[in-house]
Parts: C-alpha cells; structure tokens; sequence
C-alpha cells in the first residue's frame, strides 16, 4: 500500500524537501520492482506489480530524472522477465517517451 508514502508526499507539499522525496521514492520503487521481478520470476505477484508500476509512471511524469543505475537496472531485469507483460510494457514505452528527451537527463 502506498498510505504511508502519500501522507508523507501530502505533509511535503508545499516544501523544498518534496522533489527530493520524490526522487527517493522513484528509486525505491525502481529498486523493488526489479527486487520482485528477480526473486519472481513466475509473475505470481501481478496485483502488487502493478500497483507498483502504476505508481513509477505517476512518479516519472512528476520527477522526469531518474538514477541511470537504477534505471538500466529496471530495463533489463523487466525486460528479461516481464517482457510479454502488458503494464510493465505500457510503462516502459511512458518512461522511454519521457525521459528520452531533449532536456531529460538520460538524453545527455
């Protein structure tokens, strides 16, 4: 459940420490995703990989920089073992899209 990572984002808000939180999260979530993936390679946790997916591309289209450690990482563990699954694919062509443009970080 993301509860705790919202009523944290909500007391943020309004605070300088909001897009550094952000960016945390992000890795974090880039970082379970890729956790999940290797030590379940069956796909027997789709609700939650989803949830988690769902929340990346949320957090990507806010922070539009990610760790390129983190972000290979991700690429090529989903790829090698959710490369038929439909939201991880969505997800990542959202991702490509953003973060391979001009002014993005990844595109330097």
């Amino acid at each position: 459940s993301w509860a705790l990572a919202d009523a944290i984002s909500t007391v943020l808000k309004n605070s300088d420490e909001l897009p550094s939180w952000r960016r945390h999260l992000l890795s974090a979530c880039m970082k379970g995703l890729v956790a999940m993936y290797s030590s379940s390679k069956d796909e027997s946790k789709q609700e939650v990989e989803r949830s988690m997916l769902l929340r990346l591309e949320e957090l990507l289209c806010v922070v539009e920089e990610v760790d390129p450690d983190d972000w290979c990482s991700l690429v090529k563990t989903g790829l090698k073992y959710r490369y038929r699954d439909e939201t991880f694919l969505k997800v990542l062509n959202v991702a490509i899209q953003l973060l391979y443009r001009k002014e993005s970080s990844l595109s330097q």
